[in-house]
């Protein structure tokens, strides 16, 4: 099999435009191509009177060796490789200590259900609720201004990934390709099978939800057990080794392996481990606010003439600008044809983040637009500095925005211009349960107002109609990502100084989306699975 990549059609091109494509680039009889698939699939958008797709495709033909030696110096045509998953382990028969996985975001779903498949039988425990029920608080908090601390946008089943955008790309190195792994896992819960060659594949809240259920479903169907409301509130330590667990209800649970797969907003989580020992330390991340545009005017700046085609969808941007006072802003979790909505997890505070459904056909398109930050500069000392750095902003946040659990907003040009603003224009904002509109230059450190007043207008630049002064920015957006790490070994996955301490994604520090926490989750699955089948021979 061959790997063809850099195959570029025009979005319009027939269906067997792409064989004519692959018989052309190789120079072979039609009788000579066996059979091909598309493994992915991109837009190149760089000139939006001429937009293309760019295919990667996995080729059989005949003569396979003397294509290879014909093309040998081109990057582009190659063998194409194992995207396989291959189990690390299998456990044993005698197997007598059970993995236990704190947490059912994607890390921990991920790392559960491998535990499952591989035959180690985990126990998940999940402090919030189960998706459905989660929804149901969810709404409750947009809907009434009512906050479930235990069961909101970051607690529950799912994840914070569950009300999101639902993307499944991610930048890290994925050399063993795991993130197919877990695309393939998600098609098997239902997610369309698009998602496996689009280079952006997204899902959506709505059929996050649908799809997690059936994940669970079959992690308990391979033996797996899964305990809503058990929040873990202490972990047992004897000679620097997990002993077990102790949840809110006063029940131990003994265990030798426990995976942390607690999100980025487990702040009593974060304290705890802190108290006890385990070391972590403060790691960067980004504030700023979420930014709301027409969706058609993003559609016009990224495909010109071709906006509003079907086979595009709603148009994305991703932003870079490098202020003058040295802070770098960049947009963040970019959500086309979504809303803004609110994501606090603690009383009196207010957050904000991004959420599409696969449709993207709301009215407006939003980001975060962010100021990167770091603990030597900005919160330096203790390793939960930048945990309280984040309450702050967020408890300033809940303050301007009338106590309400509003949030604080502000129309662009207003913003630029250094006024409050007053009234709504052109955009209406998405989020939920409201606006509160006044002037965000208190909302966030002067440096980061500096730095995003300076970015808008350049951004402007590239996405005409960015600085548009009726776009609405809604405040804050905090948890970009956790301010901890949880250090762990390079080797066997394990807390730098807590053995059976499988620290893992987004508020372990190792991750930052849901793909490259669900691969995070895999691979510490498989360090446990390693362990447990080494200490059982």
């Amino acid at each position: 099999m061959l790997r063809l990549t850099e195959i570029k059609l025009p979005i319009e091109h027939p269906i067997g435009e792409i064989k004519a494509a692959i018989l052309k680039r190789l120079g072979i009889a039609e009788d000579e191509l066996l059979s091909h698939v598309v493994f992915k699939r991109g837009v190149d958008a760089r000139k939006a009177h001429a937009i293309l797709f760019t295919y990667t495709l996995l080729v059989e033909v005949r003569g396979e060796a003397d294509i290879l030696e014909r093309f040998k110096n081109d990057p582009h045509i190659k063998i194409a490789p194992d995207t396989n998953y291959h189990f690390a382990a299998h456990a044993p028969q005698n197997l007598t200590s059970r993995p236990i996985v704190v947490g059912m975001g994607p890390a921990g779903l991920f790392a559960g259900l491998l535990l499952a498949q591989m035959g180690f039988c985990p126990l998940i425990l999940e402090r919030g609720k189960a998706v459905r029920e989660r929804t149901k608080d969810t709404f409750g908090l947009w809907r009434q201004g009512v906050l479930n601390p235990e069961s909101n946008v970051q607690f529950g089943e799912g994840g914070a990934g569950t009300f999101s955008d639902g993307k499944l790309y991610t930048q890290i190195k994925d050399p063993r390709y795991l993130g197919r792994k877990v695309l393939d896992e998600f098609v098997k819960a239902g997610a369309p099978e698009e998602i496996l060659y689009e280079s952006h594949p997204h899902i959506g809240t709505f059929r996050l939800v649908g799809m997690v259920e059936t994940m669970r479903e079959t992690i308990q169907s391979l033996g797996g057990e899964i305990r809503f409301g058990s929040r873990v509130d202490d972990i047992e330590i004897m000679n620097g080794q997990v002993a077990g667990v102790v949840l809110a209800s006063g029940e131990r649970i003994a265990t030798d392996h426990l995976v942390l797969a607690v999100g980025h907003s487990a702040r009593d989580t974060f304290e705890m481990i802190h108290k006890r020992g385990i070391y972590i330390e403060a790691k960067p991340f980004s504030i700023g606010f979420r930014i709301e545009h027409p969706q058609s005017l993003i559609d016009a700046a990224r495909y010109g003439k071709n906006a509003g085609n079907e086979l595009l969808g709603a148009a994305d941007y991703k932003l870079v600008h490098h202020a003058s006072n040295g802070r770098s802003v960049y947009s963040f979790c970019m959500c086309p044809g979504g809303t803004v909505v609110a994501a606090t997890s603690e009383a009196g505070r207010v957050v904000t983040n991004g959420m599409s459904q696969y449709s993207r056909n709301e009215r407006n398109a939003n980001a975060g637009i962010v100021v990167g930050i770091t603990p030597e500069i900005d919160y330096p000392g203790d390793p939960l500095a930048g945990m309280e750095f984040q309450r702050r902003w967020e408890s300033q946040a809940f303050k301007l925005g009338g106590g309400t659990y509003k949030a604080p907003g502000q129309l662009v040009g207003d913003f630029l211009a250094g006024r409050a603003s007053t009234k709504f224009g052109a955009v209406q904002p998405s989020y939920t349960p409201g606006v509160h509109l006044t002037d965000l230059s208190t909302a966030l450190p002067d440096y980061a107002i500096d730095a995003i007043r300076e970015a808008i207008p350049a951004f402007a630049k590239q996405i005409k109609g960015f600085d548009l002064s009726d776009a609405v920015l809604t405040g804050v957006e905090t948890r970009t990502s956790s301010p901890i790490r949880i250090k762990r070994n390079v080797d066997d996955l394990q807390s730098i100084n807590t053995r059976g301490l499988y620290p893992t994604g987004e508020g372990a520090g190792y991750a930052g989306g849901i793909l490259s926490a669900a691969v995070d989750g895999i691979e510490v699955a498989e360090a446990v699975a390693l362990s447990l089948l080494s200490a059982a021979q």
